[in-house]
């Protein structure tokens, strides 16, 4: 995840993926395949849009993506002028 610095261990299963040279101003790539390359997962700029192309909610360590979850409610907390849950190490 660039936006965390760190590797997730994640469940995927597709045979395409966006090809990060394709994408589009205003359109950032987030999360990166080490095992091939391949884009995993994009953000819109400046606009509470993001998607993984893994299942987060497969959580194949203890909780590797439990953060894009969390990430998700706190978009919506902040849309309704909510304090947003902490973050978790």
């Amino acid at each position: 995840d660039h936006t965390t610095g760190k590797v997730e261990i994640v469940s995927m299963n597709h045979g395409f993926a966006v090809d990060a040279d394709s994408l589009p101003e205003g359109v950032e790539e987030t999360h990166v395949s080490l095992f091939d390359g391949s884009n995993c997962g994009i953000a819109l700029t400046g606009r509470p849009v993001f998607s993984v192309q893994h299942h987060p909610e497969a959580s194949p360590g203890p909780q590797d993506s439990h953060y894009l979850f969390r990430r998700f409610v706190n978009l919506i907390r902040e849309r309704r002028g909510e304090e947003a849950l902490a973050e978790r190490a």
